[in-house]
């Protein structure tokens, strides 16, 4: 008898990896395209195997996850440890990331002043 099945439903072991916290937004992730399976968009039964990369995008930015185990059941935070490689660069600092500017709700809509210095902000300066 096998100690682990060689594959395992996308949605499931991104469920037992703890990427997300129930199955069902694993499911909604993958259908709604945020998950990519060797550079390919992933349905929520695909199967992953050991050596697979996984992009997943959760809050804007993409998680680089690899397969080392399959599994598809929760585990303990020792056996996840043991099962994916966590590839994701660091997130950028605070200083390198652009400022953007922040209107008070209910403010209004921006004036023609207001819209060209958001511009500017940008870098979008229109001649």
């Amino acid at each position: 008898m096998t100690d682990a099945p060689t594959t395992a439903r996308v949605d499931a072991w991104l469920w037992a990896v703890r990427v997300y916290k129930t199955r069902s937004a694993a499911t909604t992730a993958c259908r709604a395209g945020h998950v990519r399976v060797n550079g390919e968009r992933a349905k929520a039964a695909q199967p992953v195997r050991p050596g697979d990369e996984l992009r997943v995008r959760i809050q804007g930015f993409d998680r680089i996850l690899v397969v080392k185990k399959t599994i598809a059941k929760r585990v303990g935070a020792a056996l996840v440890a043991e099962s994916v490689d966590d590839r994701t660069p660091p997130p950028p600092s605070k200083e390198s990331m652009p400022f953007v500017p922040v209107r008070d709700r209910g403010a209004g809509r921006p004036t023609k002043r207001d819209r060209r210095d958001i511009e500017k902000l940008r870098g979008r300066e229109l001649d």
